[in-house]
């Protein structure tokens, strides 16, 4: 086989005209021993005049006209005022080789984006490609012998019930449509899922249910649980307020018929953000509405498919620790690694985005993956995900590599078994070598809160460059004037000013993770606070600076206030950096293109 991406447009232009004429059979396809290494991609030729990437090879199929089916659901088991049944709508494409009794995978995006917005402005029906993330799964892979489908959730689109936001019923619904997918007459009994934020979010929904049709899932800055995307140790996002509510008034039409989309757990969703905010352990009843909406630990017991995970590094729309975090003591990625599923990720500079969809990857600042930028495009992502989905679904082809693609911050990428790695040395450092300045309200220790910042500075760190690698830590002492406040950290580069990470953390969640903890006034605590994943160069001879404040980027202030400040220690307070040595580890070559070939 020739891997070379010339004449594509030709060959699918042939292929299509062939499979129109009909009077022939499809071509079968051979299994390959193996694809070009990654090591070598470089070297060949990408089709990269789209918005996103292209395998090397066209496949020799076409598309069969849209179908459509309506899914019926016994849902009486999980809403107690709503309907006791619904329907599941989704949309689907067979390649042609099923005209002639070929059994084939699909490829599912599950997504309440399909009909989403306000009347007159709505998004495109299942019916219709999705552009984008849609058109990349039918152009690459329909070609290939695989068959595609769009599922709406309940309560958007044609789908009916209630507009179940990240809940039971919503993911009883999507189990359905699995089923549905693997045991069609034309289906080989293989379903894969794909997808980017929410439809990351129903691939998690849909391991936790467990189908033995579901092989693999490719969650792309997917949404594992809801209480650590809206909260990162009790530090509440912006959004988390009003997300449930904007979900649910863009899905309904506000006519008769949406007394079907309301169900209880709505109700409960608009009081979840301000309650959690607000009370934080206060209010145990929500902690089973998130418990709910944690689907990722049950997937871990009930699933035993194969992970792609893509990540951006720079996401803070759904951040690194989704994927690298969770309850005190987790790390999700290794700990689907050491439990014996199947996993390998592409972690890049990127923010909320695809590997390759290089028109998007432009808005990212200096800090924000912007150093990353010229070499972060991702052209080869088609080609990865094809072999992946080739050995997952279609069951040939040679078994791919289990380990971790990642970019570090000025734009290099390695592979690594896995990610943080595993070799990392944990160097503590106690920042009484630091200097700090900032206000002494009251006497004692400096305060953060009520508009006041302390700044700490650390002189050099090293004679050589470090690379910072994984989950640094920081263990703040602090001592509270409420019972609240919170502490927002960005980590930077001491001689240049470049952000390099950040951490937050409300104090009542000291210990970290999701479980609340009432404090006093005077009371010392240590805040443990985790930053979010990080993999940077810190260059010879340079220190770090970290800024602490009450609040930062996209996350509110402390509920109570500015009369919550909190008053913090750094001469007893340790830092704990992971470093890693990679001096001799070969880059990574990625293929890359000049801009003007792509403006």
């Amino acid at each position: 086989m020739k891997w070379t991406a010339k004449g594509m447009s030709f060959l699918f232009i042939l292929a299509a005209f062939s499979g129109c004429l009909g009077s022939e059979e499809p071509p079968s396809q051979e299994s390959p021993d193996s694809y070009p290494s990654i090591w070598d991609r470089h070297t060949l030729e990408w089709n990269t005049t789209g918005t996103y990437s292209l395998v090397l090879e066209p496949g020799p199929y076409v598309a069969l006209d849209v179908q459509e089916t309506l899914i019926p659901v016994d849902t009486s088991s999980v809403w107690e005022t709503g309907p006791s049944s619904a329907e599941v709508h989704l949309s689907y494409w067979l390649p042609n080789n099923t005209e002639i009794g070929d059994k084939v995978p699909v490829i599912a995006v599950i997504s309440p984006y399909f009909s989403y917005g306000p009347q007159g402005s709505e998004s495109t029906p299942t019916n219709v490609i999705g552009a984008g993330r849609g058109e990349f799964i039918f152009e690459n892979f329909v070609p290939h012998g695989y068959a595609f489908a769009q599922v709406a959730v309940f309560g958007t689109e044609e789908s009916s019930g209630c507009f179940d936001y990240r809940g039971a019923g919503e993911g009883l619904g999507i189990h359905a449509a699995v089923e549905w997918l693997g045991t069609q007459e034309w289906s080989n009994g293989n379903v894969g899922l794909y997808g980017k934020s929410y439809e990351g979010a129903t691939q998690w929904e849909a391991a936790a249910m467990g189908s033995e049709y579901l092989k693999t899932i490719v969650p792309i800055s997917g949404t594992t649980a809801l209480h650590p995307l809206l909260y990162k140790n009790g530090s509440a996002e912006a959004r988390s307020q009003v997300m449930h509510m904007n979900y649910f008034s863009s899905t309904v039409d506000y006519n008769e018929d949406d007394l079907d989309n309301v169900c209880p757990d709505i109700a409960e969703g608009l009081f979840a953000g301000p309650v959690t905010y607000i009370g934080g352990e206060m209010d145990p009843y929500m902690e089973n509405y998130y418990d709910e909406r944690s689907h990722i630990d049950k997937a871990f017991q009930n699933w035993n498919g194969s992970v792609y995970w893509v990540q951006g590094m720079q996401d803070w729309n759904v951040d690194p620790h989704q994927v690298f975090g969770g309850p005190l003591g987790t790390n999700w990625y290794q700990d689907y690694v050491d439990a014996g599923f199947e996993v390998r990720g592409i972690l890049g500079q990127w923010g909320h985005d695809y590997p390759d969809q290089w028109q998007k990857h432009d808005d990212i600042d200096s800090g924000y993956g912007g150093e990353a930028f010229d070499n972060m495009t991702r052209w080869d992502w088609g080609q990865d995900l094809f072999e992946w989905f080739e050995y997952y679904l279609m069951e040939r082809g040679p078994k791919p590599d289990l380990n971790a693609q990642i970019q570090r911050n000025d734009g290099q990428w390695r592979i690594e078994e896995s990610w943080p790695p595993q070799d990392a040395e944990r160097n503590s450092m106690s920042l009484s070598e630091c200097s700090y300045d900032g206000v002494f309200a009251g006497g004692g220790a400096p305060v953060v809160g009520g508009g006041q910042v302390v700044t700490v500075d650390c002189p050099s760190l090293s004679n050589s460059n470090l690379h910072i690698s994984g989950l640094v830590s920081l263990h703040l002492l602090a001592v509270p004037t409420f019972d609240g406040g919170q502490i927002f950290i960005e980590m930077q580069d001491l001689e240049t000013g470049l952000r390099i990470g950040h951490a937050t953390m409300d104090i009542r969640y000291h210990a970290g993770g999701s479980d609340p903890q009432t404090v006093f006034p005077g009371q010392t605590v240590t805040m443990m606070m985790e930053f979010q994943a990080i993999d940077a160069i810190l260059p010879a001879g340079h220190g770090l600076r970290f800024i602490l404040s009450e609040q930062g980027e996209d996350y509110l202030a402390p509920a109570c206030g500015p009369s919550c400040q909190i008053h913090v220690l750094p001469s007893s307070s340790m830092l704990e950096i992971p470093i890693i040595d990679r001096t001799n580890t070969p880059a990574l070559i990625v293929p890359q293109v000049n801009d003007d070939e792509t403006s």
